[in-house]
């Protein structure tokens, strides 16, 4: 797949939920698929970060009340608990090499953009093509890459650097993204110019 080189200075990598929770074996929602991927995100952070990319994180956090009051959208009803304010799960893996140059965005929904300031930061930086990758491919990828769509950022999917839960959700989630928002790359067509 040949895919356009990208401007370090107008492109953030941004990696999704890389958290214990979800790619430690001792985690609540461990999915081994996200697991594997753990060294792929990170060599497509340090490519970026060679570059002069911005690095975004995405860290899925939940307060223990979140849910308390929810008319509908209750995570904790849908997936039990899980990465909870102030637990290990929470934190990202240690095997990912968080900078304090990269920017950490907290987010409490499917969506890193609902109710957070990382379209203002992307604003503010000049950032225009994201790459995501990070997991789930169906849930957390899915949805904030499609809001980055709505919102007139080039969204594409690093496919190889994604991890989920069945095989089948990310070929879902991956075909879905590059028929009505987005584009889907591989790690080697990815390059920095």
């Amino acid at each position: 797949m040949s895919i356009d080189s990208f401007d370090p200075e107008r492109t953030a990598v941004v990696v999704v939920d890389m958290q214990n929770g979800f790619c430690h074996p001792d985690g609540t929602l461990h999915a081994p698929a996200s697991e594997a991927v753990v060294d792929d995100v990170g060599d497509l952070v340090d490519a970026a970060r060679d570059a002069g990319a911005r690095i975004v994180y995405t860290r899925d956090v939940h307060p223990p009340e979140q849910f308390a009051d929810a008319h509908y959208y209750d995570e904790f009803d849908r997936w039990g608990e899980h990465v909870v304010e102030g637990d290990w799960e929470a934190e990202i893996v240690d095997d990912l090499d968080v900078r304090d140059a990269d920017h950490v965005v907290e987010k409490h929904t499917y969506d890193a953009f609902y109710e957070t300031e990382l379209d203002g930061w992307l604003t503010a930086h000049r950032v225009d093509d994201l790459l995501f990758c990070g997991t789930l491919a169906n849930v957390c990828v899915l949805h904030t890459a499609g809001s980055a769509g709505l919102r007139d950022y080039r969204p594409v999917l690093v496919e190889d650097a994604i991890g989920a839960i069945e095989a089948e959700h990310k070929e879902y989630a991956l075909e879905h993204a590059d028929w009505l928002f987005g584009e889907v790359a591989t790690r080697d067509a990815v390059a920095f110019e």
